[in-house]
């Protein structure tokens, strides 16, 4: 026995590589632990049989050990599937009636053969399955259990979780990133594709943000630690993979549904065969071959195999609007600033009222800027440098602008038609010149920053692609002005255009588009949280570091790629494809097997190995998805 239990401990330990859950690990070590019980009996009996042939009584009793011993974990099963009305317990329960029927026919042998026969494909089956989890798996390794505090000038390495916010930590060549942070000393090449899917590494230098999760690659760098070990973006993201695993998709009902006529008109067919034929074994087959494997594989095979092959692009799917709406998405709502363009703005122009000259303009808007993140925000912060002050007291007014206030003083800096609202003057011919922030300070009108901005080099592809497969319409909403809105929408081929909207009002263009089209909306999840949230299908760009775009978003893309937005419209409608082939398939393969095992041409024994046919072709056929064949 003391060998059984190193056998069991090496498997766990296999497994547990593998990243098994604790109540996983205790149950493949009760499976191995039974399996080899069971088989140390059937072993024992058929020796016994062989040496006092005549002694039955004693040989059925060890039989009839090794059939409790494997046995009796899959009844307990059985029985609290029938108690619970649990479908997914059906294959436990058509086991538990064959093993029955077996023992009280005095097939001894039979009985323990069949639930040891399913217990070792199922480790194989399992093994596959598991096969399908490798990119997220290999996901949960990146982030670094290590690293190296710099306190005093000495470099001291712990536990990453006893890191707080505020450490300096040191960041070698080579080494994984353990929490999300800003650099302060040094420049290095990040490799971020574990999150991004972008194979080409990123430049790190002061006051850029880092991520857990990434790895460096060539420089060390010291970073400040703004994000402690759990609440990284990066185990939000781990944590929702695992919870994605698990999606319960529409597609599941039909499945459940007919699960809870299956094991009912199985039972009715083992009995007819039973009686026309006169042949147990026949019945026995019946139950062994119609165990619905496959049918428990239907959804959640492609689902595993997609979220592996979305992962390796940077794609987050939190939901089951993935295949339940994204699938179907006739309209595509877009943002404009950050989303179809470049999103860093540049100052291109500027006019003075009562400020000075331009530095003081940039200067004053910095110190209630430095409160937003907004890209006109950080494109003002860049201006700006270091060089400006940080008013303690600061509020955005979402799509309309910031308010700071310091001893009195007060600052507006926003959009023109915001600032207008609060009774101050603009010069009419200012009313329409672009992307633009005009700032007030203590009463005074001091000017404002026009921005230039830039569509992406791949927008106006990505929107043709998106006509070509079948969206039938693409909208561009931004709280910008029209002469900017418009000039954009023409350079990439957008349909129609609503601007100078604020998030309430995107949410209620969205709500529109709701009631003729399945609707996809494409933001950075600061802005058009509302909107996000609403639409069937909620896409985030740029999502590493922003807990908003990764909350408020069905889909997170961890990096600014576009052609991740048509791509997972398509892996969407062949995840949904595969399921349906599954569907068929799995159920197909169940008849032909009832119908061969019906007609005695497959036996029990060959029945137990070939009831997971279905199973396999249900792996092989979702395993498309991890290839993208």
């Amino acid at each position: 026995m003391k060998s059984i239990d190193h056998i069991v401990n090496n498997v766990v330990i296999e497994r547990s590589q593998e990243y098994l859950s604790d109540k996983d690990k205790q149950r493949f070590q009760r499976e191995i632990l039974s399996l080899s019980g069971a088989l140390v009996f059937l072993g024992a009996g058929l020796i016994y049989g062989k040496l006092f042939p005549d002694q039955d009584i004693v040989q059925a009793i060890i039989y009839f050990a090794g059939i409790l011993i494997i046995g009796l974990p899959v009844l307990a099963t059985a029985l609290g599937g029938l108690i619970s009305k649990n479908m997914q317990s059906a294959m436990e329960i058509l086991v538990s009636i064959a093993m029955i029927v077996s023992a009280l026919d005095g097939q001894f042998v039979l009985a323990i053969l069949i639930p040891v026969i399913l217990t070792f494909v199922h480790f194989l089956e399992e093994k596959s399955i598991m096969g399908g989890r490798d990119a997220i798996d290999g996901l949960r390794k990146m982030q670094s259990e290590t690293a190296i505090l710099l306190q005093e000038g000495k470099e001291t390495e712990i536990n990453a979780r006893m890191l707080k916010c505020g450490d300096i930590i040191v960041i070698k060549p080579g080494m994984a990133l353990p929490v999300d942070g800003e650099v302060i000393s040094g420049v290095s090449s990040i490799d971020q594709k574990s999150l991004t899917g972008e194979s080409i590494p990123k430049t790190a230098m002061v006051k850029d943000s880092v991520f857990a999760g990434t790895v460096n690659i060539d420089g060390s760098i010291q970073v400040k630690v703004t994000k402690e070990y759990s609440d990284t973006s990066f185990q939000k993201i781990v944590k929702l993979l695992e919870e994605a695993e698990y999606i319960t998709i529409p597609e599941t009902k039909i499945v459940d549904k007919f699960m809870f006529y299956y094991i009912p008109l199985t039972l009715v067919v083992a009995v007819l065969v039973w009686l026309f034929s006169q042949d147990i074994s026949r019945a026995i087959a019946i139950l062994v071959v119609s165990c619905p494997c496959g049918h428990m594989l239907i959804s959640s095979a492609p689902m595993i195999a997609v979220l592996s092959n979305a992962s390796q692009k940077g794609i987050l799917i939190k939901n089951s609007a993935f295949l339940q709406h994204l699938a179907e998405t006739d309209c595509v709502i877009f943002d404009k600033t950050g989303t179809i363009t470049n999103g860093t703005l540049e100052a291109d122009s500027y006019y003075l009222d009562h400020a000075a000259d331009f530095e003081e303009l940039i200067r004053t808007a910095a110190c209630v800027a430095y409160g937003s993140l907004h890209p006109i925000s950080k494109s003002i912060i860049a201006l700006c440098e270091e060089n400006h002050e940080k008013w303690p007291e600061i509020k955005e007014h979402i799509g309309r602008g910031i308010e700071g206030r310091k001893d009195g003083e007060e600052i507006y800096l926003g959009s023109y038609s915001w600032i207008c609202s609060l009774g101050y003057d603009i010069p009419g011919k200012y009313e329409d010149v672009g992307t633009c922030d005009w700032l007030v300070k203590n009463g005074q009108v001091l000017g404002c920053i026009i921005f230039k901005d830039t569509p992406r080099e791949e927008a106006a592809p990505i929107i043709s692609e998106l006509k070509e497969i079948g969206v039938a319409k693409i909208c561009l909403l931004t709280g910008d002005r029209f002469s900017s809105a418009k000039k954009i929408k023409e350079q990439v081929g957008i349909d129609d255009m609503q601007c100078e909207l604020l998030p309430q009002q995107k949410l209620e263009h969205v709500e529109n588009e709701m009631k003729s089209h399945i609707v996809t909306v494409v933001g950075d999840g600061i802005n058009d949280a509302l909107a996000l949230s609403k639409a069937h299908v909620g896409i985030a760009m740029g999502a590493m570091g922003s807990d908003t775009a990764i909350q408020s978003a069905d889909i997170a893309l961890m990096n600014n790629n576009l052609a991740n937005i048509p791509y997972a419209i398509k892996l969407a409608r062949k995840t949904k494809g595969i399921i349906y082939q599954n569907i068929i398939m799995a159920f197909s393969i169940s008849l032909i097997m009832i119908f061969l095992a019906g007609t005695g041409i497959v036996p029990p024994i060959i029945g137990a190995f070939l009831h997971n046919v279905g199973a396999f072709t249900v792996l092989i056929n979702s395993g498309r998805l991890i290839s993208g064949s």
